[in-house]
């Protein structure tokens, strides 16, 4: 299904974070212009989370506001996405305190990773066939 153009700014924002997971990766290829270095990465997620991640992330709890109490199915998977964004969001802050960096990235990525399939494969799918008229009225600034 096509992503409905309210949806379009968050699915390229997801793009750009599924990059962020493939580089973050312990058995990540390199990728050219990106060090490998961990704490060149560590400085990197940094940067993306203050940037992309924290405004996305009020993107979709404002989405998830609008949306709650509209349909059961939908309101299962908010719960299960605003429970997904606390798990990441502690895992990101354990960055600086873990003893396995590596490790730490990899689970982040792999974690994000999976979430973001969840939004795209199952949130917005249901989102553009329950609730239409909602994504129909907000229009991001």
């Amino acid at each position: 299904m096509q992503r409905h153009s309210t949806l379009v700014p968050l699915s390229k924002e997801h793009q750009r974070l599924l990059f962020v997971c493939r580089y973050l990766k312990k058995d990540a290829a390199p990728f050219e212009g990106f060090p490998l270095e961990t704490e060149a990465k560590l400085a990197y997620i940094v940067k993306v989370f203050q940037e992309v991640m924290v405004p996305h992330i009020q993107k979709e709890e404002y989405l998830f506001e609008i949306c709650t109490g509209r349909h059961p199915e939908i309101d299962q998977l908010i719960g299960e996405l605003i429970q997904e964004h606390q798990h990441i969001s502690r895992m990101y802050s354990a960055l600086t305190v873990t003893t396995d960096m590596i490790a730490a990235m990899d689970l982040l990525a792999n974690s994000l990773e999976n979430h973001i399939r969840k939004e795209e494969r199952e949130f917005f799918e249901k989102l553009q066939s329950y609730l239409p008229e909602i994504l129909d009225n907000i229009h991001w600034k």
